[in-house]
């Protein structure tokens, strides 16, 4: 494979060029992250309008479980054929999907959207911080991945109190449409402003072990979704999805030893800081995706607060993990350490989880703003600094691979949350309103049913029926937080033993990149016989 040169342009060139990059970069992420947290305050009314609360947590995990499996994939190909490409082909993906969710007219074609969402929006995730790790250094990429974990901090602020307003306005079917505008300018900042090295050549493609690792994900969230809910932990199809894990998992390792292009090369776990990032990753995706993925249905449900205000009640939350993100990223570019960050999240993360387990109903709203912005710390200092540490363990023509593989073992605890949260809060929460709701409330009391509630409906309840439905989802959901602790404190354990490796101050000459820094460029090839390497001085290193 073979790579093309591009010429190095004037210093201003370069500072404009870098900053219309970044923008593009930024888009494309706000648009994944929009998308995570939009709905969140727009679901109980979606569900209920749709008939659909029993298959509530299959519109979260839909889109995790489909862009969990995309990751690798997009991984692999953006190091094998280039970036620019597949970013475009992802936006253009993730809108197709929000189409069909803004036409949806029962549960099943909403969950299909949110599948074809998710094809697009693992691309997104992925490579955008691929591309940073194109162009910036690792001991100042610090500050650049802290700017990307601020804008998941603004899309958690800004995504409920859209999805609010929007339910509450002119529709929560707008919650799909405004993708419509917002990936139409991060397809304009792809196409117009990512300037990255153009690859030539054929690729050779691991389609064997892409179809194995999505068989093996689909098998793994089944189980976590159906095992002790829909199905006994006993039950042969329960049993049938853990077989098919194991065998497809096995499979899946045996053909990666053999293939020229794996998609997740076996030597990255060779890797002591891969491995415990990775899995301190999966550990927090869990405790992070299972706490806050059902945060803003429960106070609608619980505190009686409306949409919008389920949504402002976020934003301690994001607020912090804003502020702790671009902080933590800004140290790290200049004093180049990084190991304390993602133990001191972890111990927070603990903490806030302990504290969430607490609430209580006729809990003060100031004290759930407080355990939320404790909660926003944590995530604050670990996630993106893990991501830090793997791509700074891999040579460049590799930090593709390695982020996606980071990044899906991350979303399958993520899946694994939603899923597993999702499953117990539903059944523990069908078992309460049954055994605390009279016959006439759960059958004729609400059209359709317990299957139809939303806040709209409760809070018209007599307050006998509203308070036995409060009492239910706050006694649903609450324990669970507890349950969650120690995945957090384990993270904080794990990272205790990674190396702090000294981050690299220049981009390698293993492959061709723009690097861009207080207007330096350095260019470089990442073939033998290529003939196009235009050195660069870089300041400040």
């Amino acid at each position: 494979m073979t790579t093309q040169a591009v010429p190095a342009p004037g210093p201003v060139e370069e500072k404009q060029h870098m900053v219309l990059m970044f923008v593009g970069l930024m888009l494309s992420m706000l648009l994944a992250a929009l998308n995570q947290t939009v709905l969140s305050t727009a679901l109980p009314t979606i569900v209920g309008e749709l008939h659909g609360v029993s298959d509530m947590l299959w519109v979260i995990t839909a889109f995790i479980l489909a862009s969990t499996i995309t990751m690798p994939i997009y991984g692999k190909l953006g190091d094998l054929m280039g970036r620019k490409a597949l970013l475009i082909a992802a936006i253009i993906l993730f809108m197709i999907g929000s189409v069909i969710g803004g036409l949806a007219n029962d549960m099943g074609v909403l969950i299909t959207a949110r599948v074809v969402q998710g094809l697009g929006g693992g691309g997104l995730m992925i490579l955008s911080q691929a591309v940073i790790a194109d162009v910036v250094p690792a001991r100042e990429r610090g500050k650049y991945m802290g700017m990307m974990g601020g804008v998941f901090a603004i899309a958690s602020v800004a995504g409920p109190l859209l999805g609010g307003w929007f339910t509450e306005g002119p529709g929560w079917r707008w919650v799909f449409w405004i993708n419509i505008p917002l990936g139409l300018l991060a397809l304009a900042g792809a196409v117009f402003f990512l300037k990255l090295p153009k690859h030539s050549g054929k690729p050779r493609l691991d389609l064997g072990g892409m179809a194995l690792l999505a068989i093996a994900t689909t098998c793994l969230v089944l189980f976590a979704t159906w095992g002790g809910g829909k199905y006994e932990w006993t039950d042969p199809i329960i049993l049938g999805l853990i077989a098919g894990a194991i065998v497809s998992a096995v499979a899946f390792v045996l053909v990666e030893r053999r293939t020229a292009e794996p998609i997740i090369p076996l030597h990255l776990f060779k890797d002591l800081n891969f491995n415990l990032s990775t899995v301190a990753g999966l550990l927090i995706g869990v405790a992070m995706f299972g706490a806050i993925g059902y945060l803003p249905t429960y106070l609608q449900m619980a505190f009686s607060v409306n949409a919008t205000e389920s949504g402002l009640l976020m934003i301690p939350m994001m607020g912090a993990l804003l502020v702790a993100s671009v902080v933590s990223g800004q140290l790290v570019s200049r004093t180049g350490r990084y190991k304390w960050m993602p133990i001191a999240g972890g111990v927070l993360v603990a903490i806030a989880l302990v504290l969430l387990s607490t609430l209580k109903p006729e809990s003060p709203l100031w004290e759930i703003c407080a355990y939320l912005a404790v909660m926003g710390l944590g995530l604050g200092l670990s996630m993106q600094i893990m991501v830090l540490i793997v791509q700074n363990s891999f040579p460049l023509r590799e930090v593709g691979t390695a982020t996606a593989s980071n990044n899906f073992f991350r979303q399958i605890g993520a899946t694994l949350g939603s899923a597993v949260v999702g499953s117990l809060f539903a059944s523990r929460l069908a078992e309460l309103l049954a055994a605390r709701l009279p016959a006439a409330a759960t059958g004729g009391g609400t059209p359709g049913g317990d299957n139809s509630l939303t806040p709209a409906v409760v809070g018209q309840l007599p307050a006998p029926i509203k308070e036995a439905i409060v009492s239910s989802y706050n006694d649903a959901l609450t324990p669970i937080f507890i349950w969650m602790v120690p995945l957090a404190l384990g993270a904080a354990v794990l990272m205790c033993f990674v190396k702090q490796k000294p981050l690299a101050t220049a981009i390698e000459h293993d492959v061709l990149s723009e690097s861009i820094s207080e207007g330096n460029i350095l260019i470089t090839a990442d073939d033998a016989d290529s003939e196009a390497l235009v050195p660069a001085s870089r300041s400040g290193n």
